[in-house]
């Protein structure tokens, strides 16, 4: 499939008319028309309902829109990145890690340490998956990633089994939290209410979700929950969190000032709380002599602390 036809496509639909469309992407309406048919042709449905006026989308064509601008959004930031990493060289870090890492951790523990070394970073704070970590990894998307850690995080098992490196930055503690109220948490982890608690937790891309099904499974016996409502980031939860929308577990650094100022407050005992390792990850074999020098540098002050 041509990636034209998709911004084809998106054209027709914004103009509804095969000419004004056609004029749009610099082709004869004849060109154009063939290039929507080879289209179609492809995935083997209608996506144009060229019975109305304007032209309207089918079913599919409604759904492939939504597709296409997905695989054009990716496209477009795929060659962005890659011609900003061809045209920086060796000397640039790519570093990925989360909003929250990047929010909290990154900025501590990494970032004064390429400012005093003067290093070039091509940082990806993104919403990838577990997995996505892990495959860009292995396959030198990035250099570098920043990552919570726990045994329960099966989807980061291959990063131990493969040929990688790790130090570990610090540690995180991960805690049952709730907004509070005029007469405390809107939330608790109390047993023997009459009504399952309203727990905000993540989704399945998320590796913190294995998180709070471990904290779950110790306690079996444990009170009754009710899942509101599923985000893939921790950003996303701590917001419903103070929404009221119910109680979620959240690393410490991203919510110890609403928890500070009484804002937010933690609902469940010491025995909820797990400990998160925060670790970042490289190929052993990439040998960018920027990359190895931050990592003595962050082995040699991980080792002081």
């Amino acid at each position: 499939m041509d990636i034209a036809w998709l911004r084809d496509f998106e054209a027709l639909v914004a103009q509804k008319n095969f000419s004004r469309a056609a004029e749009e992407r610099n082709v004869s309406q004849p060109a154009f028309s063939r290039r929507i048919r080879s289209l179609e042709e492809e995935f083997g449905v209608k996506l144009i309902n060229r019975q109305t006026l304007p032209l309207s989308l089918t079913p599919a064509g409604e759904v492939f829109l939504a597709q296409a601008r997905v695989m054009l959004r990716t496209y477009d930031e795929t060659l962005e990145r890659c011609q900003i990493i061809d045209t920086a060289g060796e000397n640039v870090i790519r570093f990925a890690t989360s909003q929250s890492l990047y929010m909290t951790h990154y900025k501590t523990h990494i970032a004064p340490m390429v400012e005093v070394g003067g290093l070039e970073i091509d940082l990806n704070s993104t919403g990838w998956t577990a997995d996505q970590f892990v495959s860009a990894l292995q396959q030198r998307y990035c250099d570098v990633i920043l990552t919570y850690w726990h045994p329960s995080m099966d989807a980061l098992a291959p990063l131990g089994l493969g040929n990688c490196d790790f130090i570990t930055l610090t540690e995180d503690a991960f805690l049952p939290v709730s907004k509070n109220g005029p007469e405390g948490p809107l939330h608790t982890l109390v047993r023997g209410g009459k009504k399952p608690i309203s727990l905000l937790s993540y989704g399945t891309v998320s590796a913190l979700r294995s998180v709070v099904e471990f904290a779950l499974r110790q306690h079996i016996e444990g009170p009754k929950m009710l899942v509101v409502n599923q985000s893939a980031l921790a950003i996303s939860v701590k917001a419903m969190i103070m929404e009221g929308f119910g109680m979620g577990w959240l690393p410490q650094e991203l919510c110890k000032s609403e928890i500070a100022d009484g804002r937010m407050t933690v609902v469940g005992g010491e025995e909820y709380s797990h400990n998160l390792e925060i670790r970042l990850y490289r190929d052993k074999e990439n040998t960018k002599p920027t990359l190895n020098r931050l990592w003595r540098d962050i082995q040699a002050q991980s080792s002081k602390s």
